[in-house]
Formats: structure tokens, sequence, C-alpha cells
């Protein structure tokens, strides 16, 4: 069985197909939040610490760090940031943390002090990326996020992001990377441009259990960009996804539509034993008066948000 251990300074969670699904809280993140990138430039982390703080009530398992507030010189500005965010939030919140950057010195730089056992965020398969970030998956013993896409760019052709998937998972194991330590994000297409988008993800993430027996992830939100009511469709897409292997993912945990599926679905695939998880979060559920939308209040102050991270638009979703 495929587990990936990850790791706060207090707390260690598994991914793996026997667990329950990882949500991995997306809200530490500036990409298309003008006032937070604004405010983590100026020095100022109140949003940064309000987030990390209802994402863990909501319940997320994990969450993703991105500190890439401007394109301008980026190995210059990003890794210092992404130091002081990480040493914030780790104080602040016992949940293992993802190392998001497309910047390798900011993943170095982050890796020298983050508590535990973080996950990378991300590498892909070019093969300068690969030579950039293995080294470091190898020296500081961490699991890294693989996505499928390359030198040619991002396919969508499953077949070929399989075969993108493949390739790294063999160059990570050159440098004595196990595949357990690699979680591929196979690339969630918007439904409302690809029809098949659904249905490609279901089979590619089946394959990539079955075939090279990794873990996976995605950027959730992606499947409804560009379409109205969004929570309806990323609600119904997770326990889909879960059920065709998908083991964590990038999300909202503030949004609790989205997190009533995730708890229905670790109950109904049985990794929510005896349901106690269920229990214990809806024991004192009530339905909102006159059907209005019940909204956790952890998330009623919430910005609105789009995807995962700068520079990577055809996995980020629009703010809902």
């Amino acid at each position: 069985m495929t587990h990936t251990l990850v790791a706060s300074a207090t707390k260690e969670i598994i991914i793996g197909f026997d667990q329950p699904f990882c949500v991995i809280g997306e809200r530490i993140n500036p990409t298309g939040r003008k006032k937070l990138a604004a405010e983590m430039n100026a020095g100022n982390f109140e949003t940064v610490k309000a987030d990390a703080l209802a994402q863990m009530a909501a319940g997320a398992t994990m969450l993703d760090i991105n500190a890439g507030v401007t394109a301008v010189n980026p190995n210059e500005t990003e890794p210092p940031l992404m130091v002081q965010t990480l040493q914030i939030v780790q104080e602040l919140v016992d949940l293992p943390l993802a190392i998001d950057s497309s910047v390798s010195s900011a993943i170095k730089a982050g890796l020298e002090v983050v508590k535990g056992r973080p996950l990378v965020n991300s590498v892909t398969g070019e093969v300068e990326k690969l030579e950039e970030i293995l080294p470091l998956i190898k020296k500081y013993d961490v699991p890294v996020v693989a996505i499928s896409n390359d030198e040619t760019g991002i396919s969508e052709d499953p077949d070929v992001r399989f075969e993108v998937a493949k390739k790294i998972v063999q160059h990570a194991a050159d440098y004595g990377i196990k595949p357990h330590d690699i979680v591929v994000d196979p690339l969630v297409m918007p439904i409302g441009a690809m029809g098949t988008a659904g249905q490609q993800v279901f089979a590619l993430v089946r394959r990539l259990r079955n075939e090279l027996g990794v873990n996976t992830t995605c950027g959730l939100s992606n499947i409804s960009f560009g379409l109205p009511h969004r929570h309806g469709i990323n609600a119904s897409f997770i326990p889909m996804v879960i059920a065709s292997g998908m083991t964590s993912a990038i999300m909202n945990p503030c949004r609790p539509q989205e997190m009533e599926a995730v708890h229905a679905a670790n109950v109904l695939s049985g990794t929510d034993e005896n349901c106690s998880r269920w229990i214990k979060t809806y024991r004192d559920y009530k339905p909102a008066n006159a059907g209005a939308p019940v909204v956790a209040p952890a998330a009623a102050s919430q910005e609105k948000t789009g995807g995962r991270r700068g520079g990577r638009a055809a996995r980020r979703g629009a703010a809902a």
C-alpha cells in the first residue's frame, strides 16, 4: 500500500489509498488576492494568520504555503518571504505544510527552516526543473508533487499526461526517490471548456494508482472554472474523484458544501471508521432557516480566491 508521510513538528499525516482524503488548504496564496499580496509584501501577516487558523478549524489536513507576491525578481524576493511565512504559520498551527513555489531557491530556503516533513509543491517533467528540484527532494528526504506537464506544455491528451508522470517517477528513481514520495497532479481541465475533463481525470487517476502506485492530488476548483455556482460542481466532483483513487486535493476547506462532500466520501469509502469523524463534525448540525445555505463562521469572512499559484494559469481557477 502506498503511504506518503508528511509531518509538522508534532503531527504525522499519511496520504494513502486506505486513509481519509487529505485536504490541503489553499488559502495562504497571494495569487489573485491583491490585498493579501500587498500585505505580505509589506510584512503584514495578519490575514495569513487568520487564514491558517480558519483552515485548521474548518478541517484542513495540511496547509499549502505560497509566497509568490510578485513576478519581479522572484529569485531574490520570494525565498526570504517564504521563510518568514513558513515560520509564522508553523508557530501558529500544528498541521503539516506544503512549500508551494516554482522558484527552486524559495523551495530550498523553505526546506531549511520548516519543521517536520513537508510536501514540496512542485516539480514538472521539464528536464531543467527535474535537475533543480529532485536533488533537494533527495537531500531533505521529503515528498514532492509531480505535475504532468513538460517542455511541450500541458497536453489535452490524458495518455500524454500519464507518460509525463511516468517519466517523472522514473527520473526520481534515478535519484533514489521512491514512488511513495511522488504525489502526481494529473492536471484537471475545466469541464466548461472540455466536456470530457471529468472522465479524463477519473481514468487518469485510476491508471496512476494501478500502474505507477502513486498518490495523487489536484487543484480542485479547476474543474469548475468559468461556470456559475462552482461549489456545486466542486462538491459533486470530490466523491467521484475520490472513488477513482485520488488521495488529496489543494482546495478551500472553508467551503462547507465541499467539506461535507469530503467527509461523506470518507464515510462511504470506509476511511472514516465507524463514521466517527462524520458524527463528531455533524452531531449538532442544524439546517439554515428557510433553506438558506449554511455558512461556517470561519468561511463567512473569507476573501474569494483563485486557484493554486501564479504562473500556472492552466491549473488555476478564477475566484468563485
